[in-house]
């Protein structure tokens, strides 16, 4: 016999709305699921969400066979409004998202891997020389490496060379700030407050993203000889499946999801960053292996990065602590049948079409999985003792087909970001009582990043400091 699925005590008509903090939603189901334990449901305005937090039921979650990606949850009916039928947002059954992804996937496959490696490197320099410009200065390390994302992701997937880092380029840091927090906050607003108070303004954030990627697209029409990279696929190329091309409404909407997607790694960057700053001995570790590895090359060849195992570990482990998309929701694949589905081999059942809600916060701390969980340790990362991980303690980057669309661009603008900082730039936090701390308006809301962390950055003096 099934054990009923526990929830907190809810308010009539809203629910459990304020168990959640609408400005930490990740971290607030984090402490539900402390308190409740690896699976528990909420009501929110009267829709029931099943959430699971631990390793095995995330695993058992994560078949594609039983589950897929659910796309009516709020936030993703809101987002659409945005990007419509793009990569994050599309139903399984609109014809677009397999379009547009048979279209991009060529551009962040390994046959483009020198020209993504080259290209991120041309514009890690702008962020190295400002950190080092002066002896002694002091960043907001996330809002950096927010306009570095970007600025990067643009040049390297879009073509166009802006130098975001230093104030010189289009807002769409902001805009992203602005239209992520809206999203959010429209799915557990009252419909009848959205259309009183906010759907003006919210038309005003659409518009101006939008607008973006129509300057985008404009600007790479212009060029005398175009790139042939992503956005040029996207504006020229046809499916090989189908033989259609896009629309540049489509188009546009490939570019706003691509950034959107993006600005996750965002999270992984600057939260590694502080993984390294506030542990000396892992901070000196990695910068041993880049300096025996690369040493002062000039430039960094993709076989380099096959050969620095410890810093993938880092990232890897950064991954773990702080996923850059904290959680994702799934529900059953249709079928016929009108039984329950099982989970935990029949301890617990849902119905066939209750969405399930993935916490990798809660998940990558299972301390089923992982001993210490709380603690930043690279070294459980290496090699055989990651392969060995149980594949529900490996979802950072989502799940199935659906998962995130570039890993391998992602990755790799992780690695070489790392590389340039850590064997060019001495960092220390600037105030010594600083608390970690993931929630912030300043910040993209879908982000785990490290909010108002101060560094103080300048030249590294000598390897002698890392000893």
């Amino acid at each position: 016999m099934s054990s009923s699925i526990p929830q907190p005590p809810g308010l009539p008509f809203i629910g459990n709305v304020l168990d959640i903090n609408s400005n930490d939603t990740w971290g607030s189901l984090k402490k539900l699921a402390d308190k409740y334990g690896p699976i528990f449901k909420i009501n929110v305005l009267g829709k029931q969400i099943v959430i699971v937090a631990n390793a095995a039921l995330a695993e058992e979650v994560c078949d594609v066979k039983r589950f897929r990606k659910y796309t009516q949850a709020p936030l993703i009916l809101e987002l659409r409004k945005t990007v419509h039928d793009g990569l994050i947002s599309a139903h399984d059954d609109e014809p677009n998202w397999g379009i547009s992804h048979r279209i991009m996937a060529p551009f962040v496959s390994p046959s483009y891997d020198e020209t993504r490696v080259t290209d991120i490197q041309d514009v890690a320099s702008d962020l190295t020389k400002k950190w080092t410009s002066n002896p002694s200065q002091r960043v907001d390390l996330t809002a950096d490496l927010q306009l570095f994302d970007m600025q990067a992701v643009i040049y390297a997937l879009f073509g166009q060379r802006y130098n975001l880092v230093n104030g010189q380029g289009p807002h769409v840091v902001e805009s992203l700030v602005r239209i992520s927090w809206e999203i959010l906050k429209r799915s557990s607003r009252p419909k009848l407050i959205n259309w009183l108070y906010y759907d003006r303004v919210y038309a005003e954030y659409i518009r101006e993203f939008r607008q973006i990627g129509s300057d985008l697209i404009a600007a790479k029409k212009t060029e005398q000889s175009p790139k042939q990279d992503l956005l040029y696929g996207l504006l020229f190329n046809k499916d090989p499946q189908t033989g259609e091309s896009l629309d540049e409404e489509k188009v546009i909407d490939a570019i706003l999801t691509l950034l959107i997607g993006a600005i996750t790694n965002t999270g992984l960057m600057s939260s590694a960053l502080y993984y390294l700053i506030t542990n000396s001995e892992k901070m000196a570790k990695a910068r041993e292996e880049i300096d025996r590895v690369v040493g002062t090359k000039p430039r960094i060849a993709v076989d380099d990065l096959s050969r620095l195992p410890y810093l993938e570990a880092i990232l890897r482990e950064t991954v773990r602590l702080s996923a850059p998309a904290p959680g994702f929701i799934v529900q059953p694949v249709p079928s016929d049948s009108p039984a329950n589905i099982q989970l935990a081999g029949g301890k617990y059942e849902i119905s066939g079409k209750q969405p399930v809600m993935v916490i990798l916060q809660a998940i990558n701390r299972d301390p089923a999985v992982f001993t210490d969980p709380e603690a930043f340790q690279p070294e459980r990362m290496l090699g055989e003792a990651y392969e060995k991980l149980p594949p529900g303690a490996r979802k950072g980057w989502g799940n199935g087909k659906r998962r995130c669309f570039a890993p391998r661009f992602a990755w790799h603008l992780s690695m070489i970001t790392l590389i340039y900082v850590l064997r060019s730039v001495d960092l220390r936090i600037a105030d010594e009582n600083y608390e970690l701390r993931y929630a912030g308006k300043e910040l993209v809301s879908s982000i785990q990043a490290p909010v108002g962390l101060f560094v103080t950055v300048g030249p590294r003096m000598s390897s002698e400091n890392d000893k």
